[in-house]
């Protein structure tokens, strides 16, 4: 299919890397350029209460400069299981915690040019307690919100995240809600 003349990162930061590729196609020989933003990959987790309210989040995405509503997510640490990273993640952005956590499936967010790999988990019978925000969630807001009203809000382009959008279709295919 093709092959890697050279491979270079160019910047390492603590959320990704940034790689640029040379490679050469087997069928034309041609030379061509992949530039690929290395990235640890993440969780997200769909929390719904005991009344079947979803558990969001409303915070700011500095790349964007603006406020995105989506299910609570965040970056894998070194060697950390998904798993782990979810009730984290939980924990930190809302407060809520669960034992009752079940896996969904994964998504690659932008396979384009990025290597991010999201895992998706359903957490229920949640239990109440203090969230543990990281410098930059401070602002955060946590909205609970009914599935019609998560659906509305994809309808009507408040909710644009992908994670979200992904997640729900996840909880379809694995028959814990109907459309």
């Amino acid at each position: 299919m093709l092959k890697v003349i050279d491979s270079k990162v160019y910047y390492e930061g603590k959320v990704l890397k940034l790689q640029v590729d040379e490679i050469e196609y087997d069928s034309s020989k041609n030379k061509g350029i992949r530039e690929i933003a290395i990235h640890p990959g993440g969780a997200v987790v769909v929390p719904i209460t005991n009344d079947g309210k979803f558990i969001l989040v409303k915070q700011f995405r500095y790349p964007l400069q603006r406020e995105l509503i989506e299910f609570p997510a965040g970056k894998l640490d070194d060697n950390e299981d998904p798993l782990e990273c979810a009730k984290r993640e939980l924990e930190e952005e809302t407060g809520f915690t669960s034992e009752e956590i079940s896996y969904l499936g994964k998504i690659y967010t932008a396979p384009g040019y990025c290597t991010e790999l999201l895992h998706i988990y359903l957490a229920k019978n949640l239990k109440e307690g203090n969230h543990n925000r990281e410098e930059g969630e401070k602002e955060m807001q946590i909205l609970k919100m009914s599935f019609e009203e998560v659906l509305e809000f994809i309808r009507t382009e408040e909710i644009v995240d992908s994670k979200t959008i992904s997640a729900l279709f996840f909880l379809y295919n694995k028959n814990e809600i109907k459309f």
